[in-house]
């Protein structure tokens, strides 16, 4: 250090001697269940940008292959072109056509994609409560991960 240059306390840096992870730092519980998990195709909507970013990011992160669009329209558009999709997450409050709305109109074309509803009401206004798997905005990658196996395990029935 300069002489002139302020010594803070001391720190240790550890390094690992292997990119072995030590049992006791392995992933648990919801994100080590999705990791085991197939790798899905998911297809996120949202009309709000930060939105859209973050929760493709924490798919992407889950090992998914994500697909992004901020319209019902332009899901819509995907599933009539016959694009691979496994899962769809949908915020609900859009303009022009609500999540709930766009599940309707993409099991119609689609009848058996799992639709995973996003939202940050705590009560659906009435009469669009649609009886979709919801996950709460703001959510983490933890909560997604297991909104997206209740979305699968509830399609599957």
């Amino acid at each position: 250090l300069p002489s002139n240059a302020a010594a803070g306390p001391p720190a240790d840096l550890l390094m690992p001697a292997t990119d072995k992870v030590p049992a006791e730092l392995e992933p648990t519980g919801p994100l080590a269940e999705a990791d085991s998990k197939k790798r899905l195709t998911v297809l996120v909507v949202d009309d709000d940008a930060l939105i859209l970013m973050s929760t493709a990011l924490m798919g992407e992160d889950l090992g998914h292959k994500v697909m992004e669009v901020n319209s019902a329209k332009q899901a819509l558009d995907i599933l009539n072109n016959g694009e691979q999709v496994d899962l769809m997450i949908t915020d609900f409050s859009m303009p022009k056509m609500n999540g709930a709305q766009l599940a309707e109109a993409a099991k119609k074309l689609r009848p058996s994609l799992p639709v995973l509803l996003a939202t940050g009401y705590a009560e659906l206004p009435q009469g669009a409560d649609s009886g979709l798997p919801r996950i709460g905005k703001p959510y983490q990658q933890c909560q997604l991960a297991v909104a997206i196996s209740a979305a699968l395990e509830n399609n599957a029935r």
